[in-house]
């Protein structure tokens, strides 16, 4: 009699790579479909705004992906996006000299990359407190790390990874309005660029920011979101960042850098 083991056992991987082809086949349809439509997207919206002409085609197809392929949509989306630009960066960028209270909390890293090249951030929750400069220089914070993270991007990379460290934090760490403008700016302003969120040491006492937090992420970005138990945080990181690109802090080589 065969092995009933052996049997599962090539069920299974016959399933997985049924799972994979699917997968494969829907990832070449959806880039032929944005190759398509990212032309008809760019005649609209440069129609609409000049300026658009100077965006290349990755960024016209990130809209396009953060809106299922809807030329329309994504063009109302990227149009939003290139007015508050202009006026929340006139300069084109957000300097330190404009969120010195932020970077005075150090509380935000970035060094290394994960096995497909996506540069990683760290953040340490615990170090962020509500300080002179308000929500309109943590907004500005959150721009100009985004930006930093980006420009860290090699060639032919589009997303980042975001480890979110919740040791140590408390009530007094708690800040809804910084959370929401933050989880605003990345959906609405920097779209298909978070390829994943961990979220680890999490305390009890945070799942009731989370509650509150949770219903104005839209379901991409909720599907990016891991909470990492504290007993796997070491090998669930290990299976998407090399040890040698992963901060000492969770068990790798490399020391925290502040952005």
């Amino acid at each position: 009699m065969m092995d009933c083991k052996k049997v599962e056992s090539k069920e299974e991987e016959t399933s997985r790579d049924v799972v994979v082809e699917r997968d494969d086949y829907l990832k070449n349809r959806n880039e032929l479909v944005e190759l398509t439509k990212t032309p008809l997207m760019r005649a609209f919206v440069e129609a609409q705004d000049p300026s658009s002409k100077v965006v290349d085609d990755l960024m016209l197809r990130r809209f396009l992906r953060a809106r299922d392929l809807d030329v329309e949509q994504a063009s109302a989306m990227f149009l939003k996006y290139l007015k508050w630009r202009q006026a929340f960066a006139p300069n084109g960028s957000i300097s330190a000299s404009e969120v010195p209270n932020q970077i005075a909390q150090n509380k935000l890293f970035l060094q290394g990359s994960d096995k497909r090249g996506c540069p990683i951030a760290v953040l340490l929750g615990a170090r962020h407190f509500q300080v002179k400069g308000g929500l309109k220089e943590f907004k500005r914070y959150v721009v100009y790390a985004f930006d930093k993270i980006c420009a860290r991007m090699p060639p032919g990379q589009e997303k980042f990874i975001f480890i979110g460290d919740l040791e140590g934090w408390g009530y007094s760490n708690s800040d809804i309005r910084a959370y929401l403008g933050a989880v605003s700016i990345l959906q609405d302003y920097y779209p298909e660029r978070l390829g994943k969120m961990f979220v680890v040491h999490v305390p009890f006492v945070f799942m009731t920011v989370w509650k509150i937090i949770c219903p104005f992420i839209d379901n991409k970005t909720k599907e990016k979101i891991v909470f990492v138990e504290n007993k796997m945080l070491k090998s669930t990181l290990l299976e998407e960042i090399d040890e040698s690109q992963l901060p000492e802090k969770y068990g790798g080589k490399l020391t925290l850098v502040p952005i």
